[in-house]
């Protein structure tokens, strides 16, 4: 009779020892800002992308990323992701510095002084051009470059000197930190210091003052023009995406999204989606954008260009 409450115990014993390691295996795994359900089927098994994360930077870029972000998460609604601008040096200082997981830049970490971009990995998600524009009613719609360079410099200052109107210019430029100000600084003027002018950081206020303002001149990437503005020919080339791609048009950049090392969780699959077919024909189409593989050139960060 012993003999059997013991047997009786020791079967006891197993089977609450067992039910307590299934009871262990069983519900949801957190793998790097993804969760997978294992209640499910092996072959329906879903996969939930959590989290918050932070994009900071190029006013550029970030029409394109509030529109993938919004996309994004009414796909996943347990992940957020905050956009906010500032310009490409922002974004840049700020990947850098742990203060955001993704920093969008108009430039290349290289060209940009005090960032470690050895420590950043690049991840160009469009190409974007840059075109000189004017009030509507200037009365020219091609300069060439020298004439662009008097402008900006302030050694032209009429707009009737180029053929235009019998008007003052008003310049209107942006901050040191914008990434669209470096990009027509370095392949539209040459390098040249620009005179002073109306300073506004915001690419959509830059449109309006020019819109508003009889004789301004400045300059926007090409996801913020909407007919409001009058995109001017450089030396006869106009400023379009078909030029863009073969570098007839010459002041173009990549949109790059900088993270501090290799992406990880929410950040690497929001990236892996800006990336998608999805958002390459759709949202970066859409919004202006060149996908990256229309380019048939390539450019480094040193501004080298060569044929793919």
């Amino acid at each position: 009779m012993q003999n059997w409450k013991k047997g009786f115990m020791f079967v006891v014993v197993m089977v609450l020892a067992f039910s307590l390691i299934v009871g262990c295996g069983s519900g949801n795994q957190t793998q790097g800002g993804t969760t997978t359900d294992n209640n499910q089927p092996a072959d329906n098994a879903q996969t939930t992308i959590e989290g918050s994360i932070t994009a900071v930077g190029s006013s550029a870029l970030q029409p394109l990323v509030e529109k993938a972000a919004q996309d994004f998460m009414a796909k996943n609604p347990k992940a957020k992701i905050q956009v906010q601008g500032g310009g490409s040096g922002t974004g840049l200082s700020q990947v850098a510095q742990g203060g955001a997981d993704i920093g969008n830049s108009d430039i290349f970490a290289e060209e940009k002084s005090g960032i470690p971009a050895d420590q950043l990995v690049d991840h160009k998600v469009a190409v974007v051009g840059m075109a000189a524009v004017a009030n509507p009613d200037v009365g020219v719609d091609n300069l060439t470059t020298q004439q662009l360079v008097d402008i900006f410099t302030g050694k032209i200052t009429n707009w009737k000197e180029v053929g235009g109107k019998d008007q003052a210019i008003t310049l209107v430029n942006r901050p040191a930190s914008s990434g669209t100000r470096a990009t027509f600084k370095k392949y539209a003027l040459g390098g040249v210091e620009e005179a002073k002018g109306i300073e506004e950081d915001s690419s959509g206020t830059v449109r309006k003052i020019i819109a508003e303002t009889p004789g301004a001149i400045g300059y926007l990437a090409f996801s913020y023009l909407d007919g409001s503005v009058k995109p001017l020919k450089l030396d006869g080339v106009e400023p379009t995406k078909e030029n863009v791609v073969t570098n007839d048009y010459k002041v173009w950049a990549y949109e790059h999204m900088y993270t501090k090392g290799e992406p990880q969780g929410l950040a690497k699959a929001f990236l892996e989606y800006i990336l998608s077919d999805e958002v390459q024909k759709g949202a970066v189409v859409d919004g202006g954008y060149i996908p990256v593989t229309d380019m048939k050139v390539e450019r480094d960060a040193q501004g080298n260009v060569t044929q793919k």
